[in-house]
């Protein structure tokens, strides 16, 4: 029982933080005038909703439940995508993409402190590899288009 609750409440920080993802994309894709990164900021966003969705299943296969539909209470860690407000305010996409670079950064972290506990995730630990690819593909591709800027 001890168990589950430093499981949920390890999910519930990537909830979280994949919240606070899913809202700096939203706000990013509102804050450009760049259609093409428009599309992947709101491509990304979608992605956040469905993991986010999927960590609340692992939640409640644990006994707990997640009602968080936005971004998280923990600090610096989550804070992080408070930059993209910022760069938002300025409208330059190169301040955009920063902030999300920073942002995408701080997910990683966070999963791999999740991974790095083998044992305490295995029932869920393919889905959080998975969500962790797909945070790395969108880091890259952000960064590819930082470079093009």
């Amino acid at each position: 029982m001890e168990n589950d609750k430093e499981i949920i409440s390890d999910l519930k920080d990537l909830v979280g933080i994949i919240n606070d993802g899913k809202e700096g994309y939203e706000s990013a894709a509102e804050a450009t005038d760049n259609p093409e990164l428009k599309a992947l900021f709101a491509k990304y966003s979608a992605q956040r909703s469905v993991y986010a969705q999927e960590l609340k299943s692992h939640i409640a296969t644990h006994g707990g439940e997640s009602t968080n539909e936005e971004g998280g209470v923990l600090g610096a860690l989550h804070r992080t995508w408070i930059d993209i407000k910022q760069a938002l305010s300025s409208k330059e996409d190169a301040a955009i993409l920063g902030a999300i670079v920073t942002g995408e950064k701080a997910a990683l972290e966070k999963y791999d402190s999740a991974l790095e506990d083998y044992v305490e995730h295995a029932d869920h630990i393919e889905l959080l590899r998975k969500q962790r690819t797909g945070i790395t593909e969108a880091l890259s591709a952000i960064e590819s288009h930082q470079i093009l800027e």
